[in-house]
């Protein structure tokens, strides 16, 4: 080989061993990158799947979970979770035994929600018991989001709900003995009434969330309380978290409760410190009665973390997470 040939040749060589060398490392460095960020999205996936759920309903939570563990979403295992409530005649504040309005009508409010922010939910529902499963049908099948009364039944006998008579023994011996009095005054932690809401977070990091409840017991037939309401019993933000109320379903409305601890989760908010500032709204109003009433929230968000909390003691968060299926007590606001 020619001196000039060779010069050239080593020139280029040595070039391309340079720019070789160069892109070598520049991929090293990009490769340790996206090492680094699978790794910090791996760890933050250690807490998932999740599921909460407001009060004292471990079957609920274990159900959700296994529909989690065994590939279902997060949309179908709020759903099933809530309908073990639904079915439990001994539960009179969901479904099935629910306790009957003043009239001894046994009706239903519940909602649901997925990842892509859709929605369904049925109120003043009667006769069929799995009103969370029958709001999944108005989200999926309808242009709707609210379906009401007799029309809400009918929309379920079309999907195949079997109907049936609601009012067990216990729930109508509850009745006959309130109607002797015929009063009502809220009882912290009672309130003639309660919620199951669910939410879960699954193993794609999706969020989806269900709230469902017999309403207020003995209450003046046609109340609608929150749990049917987007926004106030329940509320979800993919991009976010979620949260579910429970209490007294009036002053959860009238603050639009499950929305704003989202929102205050998108401000930065950990979900623990945005069901205490949802709390703080509702207590610090002006001429306030919160002594004489019960709300809590649970929240999440998508990292796996949760929060909840309450007006007064003994609100209480179920939480499924790393095998621990476990009753959480919830902090709360009226420490006097």
């Amino acid at each position: 080989m020619k001196r000039r040939k060779f010069i050239k040749a080593a020139s280029l060589t040595s070039v391309g061993l340079a720019v070789g060398g160069s892109l070598m490392s520049c991929n090293e460095a990009v490769s340790k990158e996206s090492k680094e960020q699978n790794e910090e999205a791996i760890a933050d996936l250690k807490g998932l799947p999740l599921v909460v759920a407001t009060w004292h309903v471990k079957a609920a939570t274990a159900k959700a979970m296994e529909i989690l563990q065994t590939g279902g979403n997060a949309l179908d295992a709020v759903e099933q979770g809530c309908r073990v409530e639904e079915a439990d005649k001994k539960n009179q504040t969901v479904g099935k035994g629910g306790l009957p309005d003043r009239d001894g009508k046994v009706t239903l409010d519940a909602s649901i929600m997925d990842k892509h922010g859709n929605c369904g939910s049925v109120v003043y529902l009667q006769n069929i018991t799995h009103a969370v499963s029958v709001a999944r049908k108005v989200m999926e099948d309808t242009p709707h989001v609210i379906l009401a009364g007799e029309g809400a039944k009918q929309f379920a006998l079309s999907k195949g709900f079997e109907p049936e008579d609601l009012l067990t023994e216990a729930s109508k011996k509850a009745w006959e003995k309130w109607k002797v009095e015929a009063q009502y005054k809220p009882i912290i932690n009672i309130e003639n009434h309660d919620t199951i809401g669910l939410l879960a977070l699954d193993k794609n990091g999706d969020i989806s969330g269900a709230c469902t409840t017999s309403g207020l017991a003995y209450k003046l037939g046609g109340r609608v309380g929150d749990s049917a309401i987007i926004g106030s019993g329940l509320f979800i933000d993919n991009d976010i978290g979620g949260c579910v109320a429970t209490g007294l379903g009036e002053e959860v409305i009238k603050t639009v409760g499950s929305f704003l601890v989202v929102e205050l989760m998108r401000q930065g908010r950990s979900p623990q410190q945005a069901c205490e500032e949802a709390i703080h709204r509702i207590v610090k109003k002006p001429n306030s009665n919160f002594m004489d009433f019960q709300v809590g929230y649970i929240a999440i968000n998508k990292k796996g973390e949760s929060g909840c909390y309450s007006i007064h003691q003994w609100f209480s968060m179920t939480k499924f997470q790393d095998g621990v299926n476990a009753q959480i007590q919830s902090d709360y606001f009226n420490k006097s």
